[in-house]
């Protein structure tokens, strides 16, 4: 006591804070500290009267306070205790049913990665800590360790104040405020797009005390949380929010909070290969030898262990590796799920597993997918089309995956369905189709669902796109990955008919069986695990033999990406003559378009939607076409490994490619027959015009010349972006045998020509699609993205075609009054580039199904 009141003495008397501190209540306190005695209550006292959950980390719930309490085992000294550490991940069991917010969209069963924390104590506070994983240090000494781990920030993710304690240091901790809060960045989604600045109304939230539960394993938190816009608002509530909530300013879902208990040791992990087809983990290790690299990378992967150590075919596995599919997916859809997901068995047999290693079956009654014992194949239903994905929960200290959780977009199967009736026209005189037609569409549909699902259930294995898969050559029913993405590959019978009966194969792909082999084989050596970095790099060699590669998504980007054989939904060997074969599909398919595509009863109006897919049937087979012009074939090289270097596309293949591209300009090609246009309507009310549909420049009605345009941006964009330009240029003074781009820019201006005499909607589409050229030539002159070379040739062809446009004007009025415009917007351009203002691109629907 002297030793207090001597310190206060010390002090101004008029300093309030000293006057504080020695307050009696004060001075007792520090005195009962010092003693060793807690004035705090005992943990049982605290939570007397409340719902006691024993688990991992013990809840009470205080029903009277509508409060959660955590019990948080401590172990430590005196000054600073902590818990022992758990991986933290945070889900939306219910949520906002659409893709066009945060990222992939906000969806039901929506799981984030794991990451460690820990708490800590210190004093009457607890922190929740996230520590610095992505730095480390391999050395055994502490003080090299504590360099490593003191050169970089933690992160606190919350703090708590210590209502109660125990002897054996447990604490317990008021943590409803936090489990209160928006940890899944909701709020941040609904304000993408200017939706309006929303926040967490804590009057309309609670926590849900029947999902809050504790298990030996894993203790869970969730709650019911109300987004409300804040009092200033950036602008009204915008579209997307108002078509999926009552009401748009009280959105209402759920957030669930998850600590896991550590796995085990015995985890092993794989050095990651660039050719292996994996996503990697990585770190930095900051004593790494010199010379070698500091960034320690390995993939991600189940653990998967032998109950045989010496077993080296067919051998059992200690926990076999189990998917379930949500009892919330519709039959035939649920079991066509099953099917495909269970594909990925035959990859485990061939990487030396038994059969049954990996396996799939309907998720039981009353299990709660979000378990995280529970690698799920989640359902989910959204008010618009959107992408399926595959996420995990990953142990960050060691890449392991904990939790497999796939995402399916439901409506996936209906735009498939949607896209048969378009190719198949099935509905004659109005009524439903026969039973062939059904049935071949609703094979499609479960056929396309098989491959959806065994795809993202690879993402959850830690398997990345591969891209250039199905450019490796192939029998049309047979896989070579489902990590690529399929187009369907649709036949023309004799009678003139699309056949859809094959459009897409069945089983695992044999790339897939070596990425999995590479990812699942397991290693011994006298009994004991360990790694053969000798035979994983014999699985990649022997593959390489055969002539598969792995090429993915930085290379397969659909417009300036330069890889020939990298694509999304393509399908052959030799992506020019396959864009002549979806040409002939395409024109057979629109020959018999019309009424029949949909039934009795329906809106006329409604073929506007079937349309769409089918006219643009082409579309990205176009684009892995046009990839081969001013394209570089390359692997991702690694010394050593004997795989070709990089080289260019060869002259004949891209003049091939360039001819077949220009194809999709043709204006007889992009005229929609007269026929057709005569039965489209404007649409009714209760039918409105969506972005799943083509642009219209003519009000309520259809407009065909607003198509045409759709379409030839996304041809051009192709042809004229920049960093494809920048190659022409490039590969061609490297090789004049290469095309130059002014000989595609040349060739394109050509491709419009139509026969002496045409008359009708064609000279208009003409018209329509010369224009677009101009514009996006334009475009291309002015982008700073343009090479000096690139600048020059596109700005030295625009003088041309001013020049001609003044010199050589068209036939009739029609024609000379379109030069003249077009001659005054090159004039235009040269008169202040830099003060040019490009014409927007006409955006195109989506057309193909998105929802890999």
């Amino acid at each position: 006591m002297p030793n207090v009141l001597q310190g206060c003495m010390s002090r101004s008397l008029t300093s309030l804070f000293a006057l504080f501190l020695c307050a009696p209540g004060v001075i007792a306190s520090a005195a009962t500290a010092a003693s060793g005695s807690s004035p705090l209550p005992t943990v049982s006292k605290a939570t007397a009267g409340m719902k006691h959950m024993p688990g991992l980390i013990s809840l009470d719930w205080d029903a009277h306070n509508g409060k959660v309490y955590f019990e948080i085992p401590m172990d430590g000294n005196a000054a600073r205790t902590r818990s022992p550490q758990y991986i933290y991940t945070h889900s939306t069991p219910w949520s906002v049913g659409t893709s066009h917010l945060g990222g992939y969209g906000l969806d039901r069963g929506q799981i984030s990665e794991g990451a460690i924390v820990r708490f800590e104590r210190t004093g009457p506070k607890v922190l929740l800590v996230e520590p610095n994983l992505d730095f480390r240090s391999s050395s055994s000494s502490a003080a090299e360790q504590a360099a490593v781990k003191e050169s970089f920030p933690v992160s606190v993710l919350a703090g708590f104040k210590v209502a109660a304690e125990n002897a054996d240091g447990t604490v317990l901790v008021d943590a409803t405020p936090y489990f209160l809060s928006d940890v899944h960045h909701i709020a941040e989604a609904l304000a993408q797009g200017h939706q309006g600045i929303y926040h967490v109304d804590l009057n309309r939230s609670t926590i849900l005390p029947g999902e809050t539960k504790a298990f030996p394993d894993n203790s869970v938190v969730e709650a019911e949380l109300t987004f409300v816009e804040g009092a200033s608002e950036l602008g009204p509530t915008g579209n997307i929010v108002s078509e999926v909530t009552p009401n748009p300013r009280a959105v209402t879902i759920r957030e669930r909070q998850m600590f896991v208990r550590l796995p085990p040791p015995g985890y092993v992990p794989r050095r990651f290969s660039p050719n292996a087809g994996y996503f990697d983990f990585s770190y930095r290790d900051y004593d790494a030898p010199l010379g070698e690299r500091m960034a320690q990378q390995f993939i991600t992967r189940h653990r998967l262990i032998k109950k045989d150590p010496h077993c080296v075919t067919d051998c059992q596995a200690v926990t076999p590796l189990h998917y379930y599919v949500d009892r919330g997916a519709p039959e035939p859809i649920r079991q066509a799920l099953v099917e495909g997901a269970s594909w990925w068995d035959q990859a485990f047999q061939a990487a030396g597993w038994a059969p049954g290693t990996f396996k799939v079956s309907v998720l039981p009654k009353g299990a709660d997918p979000m378990d995280v014992r529970y690698n799920i194949i989640q359902w989910v239903n959204r008010f618009t089309r959107g992408w399926s994905y595959g996420a995990s929960v990953v142990d960050p200290r060691t890449g392991e995956i904990l939790k497999g959780n796939v995402t399916l977009g439901g409506g996936r199967g209906r735009q498939d369905y949607l896209i048969a009736e378009a190719l198949l026209a099935p509905y004659k005189n109005g009524k439903p189709p026969a039973d062939e037609a059904h049935d071949a569409a609703l094979q499609m549909v479960l056929a396309r669902l098989r491959q959806l699902a065994a795809h993202e259930t690879g993402h959850t294995l830690g398997l990345a796109h591969n891209f250039a898969a199905s450019s490796y050559p192939h029998a049309p029913e047979q896989t070579v990955s489902v990590m690529d993405y399929p187009a369907p590959h649709v036949t023309v019978g004799a009678d003139g008919i699309p056949d859809v009966k094959h459009a897409y194969p069945v089983g695992i792909g044999i790339w897939d069986k070596v990425a999995i082999d590479y990812g699942y084989r397991e290693f011994d050596k006298d009994g004991q695990r360990c790694e053969d970095a000798a035979a994983l790099r014999k699985i990649l060699h022997d593959a390489q033999s055969r002539g598969l590669i792995f090429i993915t998504d930085a290379d397969a980007r659909p417009e300036g990406s330069a890889h020939p054989d990298a694509h999304l939904w393509d399908n052959g060997t030799d992506a020019a003559t396959e864009l002549d074969r979806v040409l002939t599909v395409r024109e057979a398919a629109m020959k018999r378009f019309g009424v029949d595509a949909i039934r009795e009863g329906t809106p006329l109006a409604r073929l506007e939607d079937l349309l769409v897919p089918l006219y643009l049937f082409h579309r990205y087979q176009t684009v892995a076409a046009a990839k081969e012009i001013g394209g570089l074939d390359y692997r991702y090289n690694v010394r050593g490994d004997g795989q070709m270097l990089p080289k260019m596309v060869a002259p004949a293949e891209q003049e091939h490619a360039l001819k077949s591209v220009l194809k999709t300009l043709s204006p007889a090609m992009l005229t929609l027959p007269e026929p057709l246009l005569k039965v489209l309507p404007p649409r009714p009310p209760g039918l409105h015009r969506t972005m799943e549909d083509f642009p219209s420049r003519t009000g309520v009605t259809f407009d065909p010349l607003g198509a045409a345009e759709s379409a030839a941006d996304l041809t051009l964009a192709l042809l004229f972006n920049p960093e494809r330009d920048n190659r022409l240029v490039q590969y061609h003074a490297e090789d004049a045998a290469e095309p130059s781009l002014q000989s595609v820019i040349e060739a394109t201006l050509d491709s419009t020509a139509i026969p002496a005499g045409t008359t009708g909607l064609e000279v208009e589409v003409k018209h329509a699609v010369d224009h677009q050229i101009v514009e996006a030539l334009l475009r291309l002159a002015a982008n700073p993205g343009d090479s000096a070379e690139t600048a020059a040739i596109a700005r030295y062809e625009l003088t041309k075609l001013e020049k001609q446009l003044t010199s050589q004007p068209g036939s009739d009025v029609e024609d000379q009054a379109l030069d003249a415009m077009e001659a005054e917007e090159i004039h235009a351009f040269f008169e202040n580039p830099a003060k040019y203002v490009p014409a927007p691109v006409v955006q195109a629907p989506p057309g193909m199904p998105i929802g890999d």
